[in-house]
């Protein structure tokens, strides 16, 4: 018969470690559980109302400056990295080519101006003439009306009543002549004043036109940027359409996020959107909105579009360019440069905007007013010269 002292030797009481260790077992058990649980909330009510990319990177307008006439650079007033202002002369070309077209055109329209005033004179010249044929035509048949009963009863011969009749068809002629003649000036000038003449008004728009084509001479900033990308040179000969250098507006920059196409369910216009960017990292976060999504992905748009047709094709998954809009004050404080990266996350809790972007605003999303020239100084030059070159009585 077995003891209590053998049964105490049989089954040893755990020793104090042991519980402790499965203690620490089990927190550690329902630690990992609830950590689990945790993150499976986290993900069902954060992580799925989220869409995040690092595939983005900073975007803007690239202002390219062409001259809109021909001829050597003279001066070159700003060079890479330096602030500009909208309307600055930045560079110069040599005027006198311009300015002695501008002399032409303004000798062209004081010439046409004469010659037209020699042709509002013959109006009234033709007319007198007119108004003396018809006299000669009334003489001659007054000759006519006389001769004619003499020679019933041979006073006269009638070799001299054909001679007669003859100047009345020779005074006729000449009435039709006058009054052809009457008619083809009369229908260049009738109708319409000297100044208001089609010759005076082309000659007038040719004198504008080289006016502006001075005033052209200088290329100006058609917005408030830094310079970029300047390829003039002083003495090199321009024509129109050659890029001189570029201008970055900073306050008209956006971000270009491309997510997968897996990515893009959830993603509507006007979501907000949190920007962090590596030039600052974690510290400065800009707050955005999504403005648009592209109409195709990247690779459709680009220079070589992949050929999926090919018998080696392998499945790629596919991103499209999504545009968001930042905001200008933490632009103005913070700023940035183009093609910087940035980690985009989009905020999609709010799944009730539209899938495409908005139409065309009414007014125009970009406009400048520096390239408007002073039209109505050019019109009055050519005013003043028409009317040097006018009679008083073309004046009145």
């Amino acid at each position: 018969m077995m003891t209590t002292d053998n049964r105490a030797q049989a089954n040893p009481p755990a020793p104090p470690n042991g519980r402790k260790r499965s203690h620490i077992l089990l927190g550690m058990t329902l630690l990992f559980i609830l950590i689990g649980v945790t993150y499976g909330v986290y993900y069902s009510v954060v992580l799925t109302q989220r869409e995040e990319t690092d595939d983005a990177y900073v975007g803007g307008n690239l202002v390219t400056l062409t001259s809109q006439v021909s001829g050597n650079v003279q001066e070159i007033r700003a060079d890479e990295t330096q602030m500009v202002k909208a309307g600055a002369a930045l560079i110069k070309l040599d005027p006198q080519d311009a300015e002695i077209s501008l002399r032409q055109a303004e000798a062209k329209l004081g010439a046409t101006v004469r010659q037209l005033r020699e042709r509002y004179a013959d109006v009234a010249q033709y007319d007198a003439t007119v108004s003396q044929r018809k006299l000669l035509l009334q003489q001659a048949r007054d000759d006519l009306a006389r001769r004619a009963p003499l020679a019933a009863d041979h006073t006269l011969s009638a070799e001299e009543v054909a001679h007669a009749r003859q100047a009345v068809a020779e005074a006729s002629a000449a009435l039709d002549v006058a009054v052809g003649q009457a008619k083809a000036v009369r229908s260049s000038v009738s109708g319409v004043a000297l100044a208001d003449n089609p010759s005076v008004l082309a000659a007038k728009a040719d004198v504008i036109q080289a006016w502006l084509a001075l005033r052209r001479d200088a290329v100006l900033a058609p917005a408030s940027g830094y310079v970029a990308k300047r390829s003039v040179q002083v003495g090199a000969h321009v024509t129109p359409g050659t890029v001189l250098m570029a201008i970055v507006p900073m306050d008209q920059l956006w971000v270009d996020a491309n997510f997968k196409e897996s990515e893009l369910e959830n993603l509507r216009i006007g979501q907000p959107v949190k920007v962090e960017t590596d030039i600052y990292g974690g510290k400065v976060a800009y707050h955005g909105q999504l403005v648009g999504l592209a109409a195709g992905t990247g690779s459709a748009f680009s220079l070589l579009p992949a050929q999926n047709a090919s018998g080696n094709w392998i499945k790629v998954v596919q991103r499209v360019p999504v545009r968001i809009a930042l905001d200008p004050k933490e632009l103005a404080i913070h700023p940035l440069r183009i093609g910087l990266s940035t980690i985009v996350t989009v905020d999609t809790h709010h799944r009730d905007g539209p899938l495409l972007g908005a139409t065309m605003p009414a007014t125009p999303v970009y406009a400048t007013q520096s390239l408007q020239q002073p039209i109505a100084q050019a019109e009055q030059i050519a005013k003043e010269i028409v009317a040097q070159n006018l009679g008083k009585t073309d004046l009145d």
